[in-house]
């Protein structure tokens, strides 16, 4: 049995790093403060007894669980990420232990009157009875990706303890700065050496996922021209109102609050200029690769629409491609998804095999040459302060890593 009280100590001592990562830092990793946790990591790794413990220049941290096996049979890998999303303040998290949830509404913050509620959050009403942690509504919780770790930590852990369980070689990985995209550049899949591997950086319990979106940044600039207002007939080109009309052109439902499933989006992430110069950022995301270039031909169409409208090139867009669907890779072998099903299986855990509507290291992994499909690591409502996690949903996930072992093993020994 996994120990409920140490996986959530591991899990609450995690998430009080701070690790933060920074879009717009050009170093790897993006904050100095992640290696705080990843010392830790290395530090810990060795101490429960993994073997090959390493840490490179850039925070990437891989371990070794070798065989017990007098055969050989595939090295598999499970990945997860210690930075936390820009998205919501991570500083100073403060973890909230709710025993035996009943059901109703959760006061996070006495003095902010912040409230996790089942009437907004309906999940939740999935985890009555359970144990829950939470924030204290000032912070996100960071459960991603440190729900992952602390399972693939405490996985490994009871491993070791349980020779009896056998399994063939397996490596762990875990990186820096995922969630600003960038968390498989600077991978090393050849050093770290799997046939294949499972990020452990899904949401909640049972889900499997081998297909995500395609996806994009796109960066537009809006050139304007000031005047005194006092003079400015005919002259005056304010940038925020052309930058306005960009904005409303597109699809009006076409968004993240408006799409589900394998619907995409357009989705304005950041907004910032004055009348000389204005700057939209957004992302766009598809699962069909076909729709994916109509939806980045959108933008181009309307950046040329309203050159023309204005008569002079007003307008500048620049679209980068992020990542990939990992399920071209995926499919092929498709033997790696039916070994993680039948793990859930076995374990009485319904599989939710879903497309993920967004991505994860492991959608970048799978086109360097590393299949990697993604697996439940517990939380919900990640990047805010509402995201909590059930602690039954992180036993469940700790024991499937030691189930999918197990079963790989058997697997390739008959």
């Amino acid at each position: 049995m996994i120990s409920k009280t140490a996986l959530i100590k591991r899990f609450v001592d995690y998430v009080s790093i701070d690790t933060q990562s920074d879009p717009h830092s050009s170093t790897t990793p993006s904050t100095e403060k992640q290696w705080d946790l990843a010392n830790r990591l290395v530090k810990e790794l060795e101490a429960i007894g993994m073997q090959e413990v390493s840490i490179d220049e850039n925070a990437y941290i891989m371990a070794t669980l070798p065989s017990n096996l007098e055969v050989e049979v595939p090295t598999i890998g499970f990945i997860s990420h210690f930075d936390t999303s820009p998205d919501f303040t991570g500083t100073g998290v403060k973890p909230q232990i709710i025993e035996n949830y009943h059901g109703g509404d959760i006061l996070l913050n006495k003095a902010e009157k912040i409230v996790l509620s089942p009437n907004y959050f309906e999940d939740l009403k999935q985890y009555i009875g359970q144990t829950l942690i939470t924030t204290d509504g000032t912070t996100l919780l960071g459960a991603d990706d440190k729900a992952g770790i602390c399972e693939i930590v405490s996985a490994m852990e009871y491993l070791i303890a349980h020779p009896e369980i056998k399994h063939g070689k397996i490596r762990v990985g875990f990186t820096p700065d995922e969630e600003i995209g960038r968390g498989a550049h600077q991978f090393d899949v050849e050093k770290f050496g799997a046939d294949w591997a499972y990020t452990m950086d899904g949401s909640q319990i049972g889900e499997l996922e081998y297909e995500n979106f395609n996806a994009a940044k796109a960066v537009v600039k809006v050139k304007g021209k000031m005047v005194h207002p006092g003079y400015a007939k005919g002259k005056l080109i304010n940038s925020m109102y052309i930058a306005t009309e960009f904005i409303n052109s597109l699809p009006k439902f076409e968004t993240p609050e408006h799409t589900e499933g394998y619907q995409g989006f357009f989705h304005l992430t950041g907004i910032h200029g004055d009348v000389e110069e204005t700057t939209l950022e957004y992302i766009i995301r598809e699962h069909d690769k076909g729709h994916f270039e109509a939806r980045k031909a959108v933008m181009i169409n309307l950046t040329n629409e309203l050159n023309s409208q204005y008569d002079r090139s007003v307008i500048a867009t620049e679209i980068t491609d992020q990542y990939y669907n990992m399920r071209q890779k995926i499919e092929p072998l498709m033997h790696i998804v039916d070994i993680a099903e039948e793990a859930m299986r076995q374990l009485d855990i319904e599989p939710l095999i879903k497309a993920i509507r967004g991505g994860t290291d492991g959608s970048q992994l799978s086109y360097m040459g590393l299949p990697c499909p993604n697996i439940f690591a517990g939380g919900h409502n990640f990047h805010g302060r509402y995201e909590y996690i059930p602690v039954e949903s992180m036993i469940k996930a700790t024991e499937v890593i030691c189930k999918i072992a197990e079963l790989t093993a058997k697997t390739y020994m008959t």
